[in-house]
């Protein structure tokens, strides 16, 4: 258990500017899971109308560490993470939801799955990540 809750959890998403940019938010976080989302805005497309890839990408990074986090502690960094982009992502929220796979001592392996969700909420789903994370807390 780390102590921290979904209040707290978007308190953090809040402190980084980026977040703020692009309008994230937490919706779920606890027990090795956290879920990010992302209203799916005409500033944040590319040229053909779609959600820039960028966007779905920092939405990984982003669910996969306070994913993390939930078992690793708040002090942690991305290690890495792959993104494979599977359709567009178009309609209303970018979701991304993120599940712990292992956490040890110091890393975790966290994957995440991106949906598009529609005006009905219909979800789609856009792309997969995974990732591992590293503990920040000096051993």
């Amino acid at each position: 258990m780390t102590g921290i809750d979904l209040q707290m959890a978007q308190k953090v998403l809040d402190s980084q500017p980026f977040s703020g940019l692009v309008g994230a938010r937490i919706t779920a976080f606890g027990e090795g899971a956290a879920t990010l989302e992302v209203d799916i805005r005409q500033d944040l497309q590319q040229q053909n109308g779609f959600l820039h890839g960028g966007v779905l990408a920092y939405a990984a990074d982003n669910s996969i560490t306070f994913a993390a986090g939930t078992t690793l502690g708040p002090a942690v960094l991305t290690g890495g993470f792959s993104i494979q982009y599977i359709r567009p992502a178009t309609g209303r929220t970018l979701i991304a939801h993120a599940d712990v796979v292992h956490s040890g001592r110091r890393q975790a392996v966290v994957r995440c799955e991106l949906f598009a969700a529609g005006e009905g909420g219909t979800k789609t789903l856009c792309a997969v990540a995974q990732g591992t994370v590293l503990s920040a807390t000096p051993s």
